[in-house]
């Protein structure tokens, strides 16, 4: 069972097909009338537009001409290049193009039953969360009989046109297309998850290492449904579609088709002094213009490997425009690298995907407002939505994602497309679970760019912990929706922290309600006891406060140990103390190594300090081998912290 769909203007397929094959007519959509509101917001497009049906246009019309792949598309005289290479992108991956396509083959003319045909369309988008069904007629805008806007190189193939008139019905009207960038258009298509890799910042030339990781990540998400595409930046508009010295074209986008590691036999080992080969297979919408160095269709490479030898290895092309490098010259040509995973399935029952639904709001009461602003704005931050997440495990990557809701619909009453804004990333205490009111030892691990798209993104190798994300508009006391979407190969349990504190229950009136709070963060543990000089240490804290404990990572072989580990408690009364341990993981029984006692007063200092450790038995215990650094903070106010 799919997703729910939404039916966009409340239209039917499938009930308005009947009405119209019933009344022998076709089908006019009067949501999206073919007149100059449906081009432009308030403009004139010089020169007669003329509404037409595929049908007035040619000869024997298809909505797609037999594989959707091998053909070239165009933009046209008033086309969005973005969208060409979107339509080039989506056509790669079928299990995308039938979703966005629903029913293609019901949906196809058919000359044998011409009584059948209604004019009537149907396409789906993924719309801000939701997948959407949009209804069109088949009218579409041309002069002197050709299509203004995109089309296909097959003349009688109409699905690119088609799907780029229900897109700009979503929108609002053909100009809402402008200013859409190729993964705004993909993520639209597909639902998937974008990433922004930036070629020459990530050095893949030079750090031998990151550039099998980079590949290692692109085989993945190609393999699992993603898509990918890449460019060459142009530095001025002059330089636009002009050809490199390998036949490459700058500022334009090429789609990935393919991407293979390949074991070589004996033979090929020594023609190419390497036991692998790593590659990609790349397209160029416009069929035109293919690369010429190594691997291109006349080069060395390609004419020292047989037929047969092409097709066991795999490296085939299948349509014009099509072409092979090697990754080596994949990193040194393109400079901007677009990643779209395919996040709609979870991997055997495992959840890669966390999304919510959010928005910023105003309020009188600074405890109710939910617009404070971007990191500037320190007295008012982090009134903002704040959401927590877990990385259960070191060392994996975490993509989060921002989008705000589009206002396109609204550029006629004046309002601008976007508003400017982006997102922080705080690591925090691994057992919070209230909202943050200052920021006193949270570590900043990471922000977004601040910019007034309409989605930004962050991508980072997290360590294991616990991180609150803080979405931003730039300027504080507006209100709009956002959806904020993370991506990890981990389950990382996305919430939202609504509360401030402790609600007042009955069964905290019974025990006592918290009265302080009190944040710890423990910075080291050093001069750890080792009884034998071989001996491996392997320590790890345990903070406890009455019941509640928090456990650190364990740090591998070391007597000097660096943890960074924070924790949270709301204590009934300072008579209750705060116990810091550090414990040496062992195979069979773990060893104790010492601890600390604090009472954790809101008048003690609030600086780092260090402490000897002490065997149990409180803060007059005898001293044992050691100590440890930390910070502690504790508040009467239990909205300080």
């Amino acid at each position: 069972m799919g997703p729910p769909l939404k039916l966009f203007k409340n239209q039917k397929y499938q009930e308005l097909k009947q009405e119209c094959t019933k009344d022998s007519r076709l089908f006019c959509d009067p949501t999206f009338l073919p007149e100059n509101d449906s081009l432009f917001y308030n403009r004139l497009l010089p020169g007669k537009v003329v509404w037409k049906r595929p049908q007035d246009i040619c000869d024997d019309p298809h909505l797609i001409v037999g594989n959707i792949s091998h053909h070239q598309l165009t933009q046209g005289r008033l086309g969005h290049k973005p969208m060409v290479s979107a339509f080039s992108c989506l056509a790669v991956q079928e299990s995308h193009w039938t979703k966005t396509i629903p029913n293609h083959k019901e949906q196809e003319w058919d000359p044998q039953k011409t009584d059948k045909y209604a004019g009537i369309f149907r396409f789906r988008f993924w719309h801000f969360g939701e997948w959407t069904e949009v209804v069109i007629d088949d009218l579409l805008p041309t002069i002197n009989g050709d299509l203004v806007f995109s089309f296909s190189t097959s003349m009688n193939e109409f699905w690119n046109a088609l799907l780029e008139k229900a897109y700009a019905k979503l929108l609002g009207c053909y100009e809402a297309l402008d200013g859409l960038t190729i993964t705004d258009i993909i993520v639209d298509f597909t639902g998937t998850l974008a990433e922004t890799v930036d070629m020459q910042k990530g050095r893949y030339t030079e750090l031998v290492e990151e550039k099998y990781k980079l590949f290692g990540e692109l085989y993945k998400t190609f393999t699992k449904g993603g898509l990918i595409c890449c460019s060459i930046e142009s530095p001025n508009q002059e330089e636009q579609e002009v050809e490199t010295d390998w036949g490459l074209l700058k500022g334009h986008t090429y789609t990935m088709t393919d991407i293979r590691k390949i074991r070589l036999g004996e033979r090929l080992v020594e023609v190419f002094s390497a036991e692998k080969l790593y590659m990609v297979r790349l397209r160029n919408p416009l069929g035109r213009q293919e690369w010429s160095g190594p691997w291109s269709e006349i080069s060395e490479e390609w004419q020292q490997l047989t037929a047969a030898d092409r097709k066991n290895l795999g490296l085939v092309m299948s349509d014009d425009g099509e072409f092979w490098m090697s990754l080596e010259e994949f990193c040194r040509n393109f400079h901007k690298l677009n990643v779209c995973r395919n996040v709609n399935n979870p991997i055997f029952g495992r959840k890669e995907l966390e999304s919510v639904l959010g928005c910023w709001t105003v309020d009188d009461d600074p405890l109710m407002n939910r617009s404070g602003g971007c990191y500037n704005n320190r007295d008012t931050f982090l009134q903002n939505p704040q959401y927590i997440f877990t990385v259960p495990e070191d060392g994996h990557k975490v993509i989060m994602s921002l989008q705000q809701k589009d206002l396109r619909t609204y550029r006629r009453m004046g309002r601008p497309d976007n508003y400017i804004i982006g997102f922080e990333l705080f690591k925090v205490e691994m057992n919070r679970k209230f909202r943050l009111h200052h920021l006193y030892i949270q570590e900043r691990a990471g922000t977004s760019t601040y910019i007034d798209t309409r989605t930004v993104f962050l991508s980072k190798y997290l360590k294991k912990g616990n991180y609150v994300l803080v979405p931003t508009m730039f300027q504080h006391g507006r209100t709009s929706e956002f959806l904020l979407r993370i991506f990890s190969e981990v389950p990382v349990q996305l919430r939202e922290l609504t509360l401030d504190m402790p609600k007042m229950s009955c069964w905290n009136l019974a025990r006592g309600y918290p009265k302080v709070v009190t944040q710890i963060t423990v910075h080291s543990a050093e001069d750890l006891e080792k009884k034998y000089a071989n001996e491996t240490v392997n320590p790890y804290l345990i903070i406890k406060c009455g019941k509640e404990e928090v456990r650190s990572p364990v740090q591998k072989n070391t007597v000097h140990a660096i943890f960074d580990t924070q924790a949270i408690f709301y204590r009934r009364t300072t008579d209750i103390p705060i116990i810091i341990q550090v414990w040496n993981s062992r195979k069979f029984c773990d060893q104790f190594l010492g601890q600390v006692t604090l009472d954790a007063d809101p008048s003690d200092c609030r600086d780092l300090k260090s402490l000897y450790l002490r065997k149990k038995g409180g803060p007059t215990a005898k001293i044992k081998q050691g100590h440890i650094s930390f910070k502690v903070i504790s508040s009467d106010d239990l909205t300080e912290l």
